[in-house]
């Protein structure tokens, strides 16, 4: 029941905050329309996505983010060239100490 509950409440989340950044866009008059920006704290992009902005979401190893913006929808994807740079560090950190 609770895995239930939570994931209405994930998808009633997702969907008010994407309701709430088309709402933010459609206010404004249609030249100024940009289709990206935040809302509530996260950033959103309904812009058509390239393959460069995708590749760039979730490996991009000249930034130490761990978290970049969607390149299509609201909220995060994991840099994964980032996690992976913490994770050898991490690693050769635990075989140094071992020695």
């Amino acid at each position: 029941m609770r895995r239930r509950a939570l994931n209405t409440l994930a998808v009633l989340t997702a969907g008010t905050a994407t309701a709430a950044a088309v709402a933010q866009q459609l206010r404004r008059p249609a030249p100024e329309r940009t289709w990206t920006g935040r809302v509530a704290g996260l950033p959103y992009d309904f812009r058509r996505p390239t393959m460069e902005k995708v590749v760039r979401e979730y490996w991009n190893p000249e930034s130490d983010a761990f978290f970049t913006p969607h390149a299509f929808g609201i909220g995060y994807g994991i840099n994964l060239a980032r996690l992976g740079r913490g994770l050898l560090k991490a690693v050769r950190g635990r075989s140094r100490s071992k020695k």
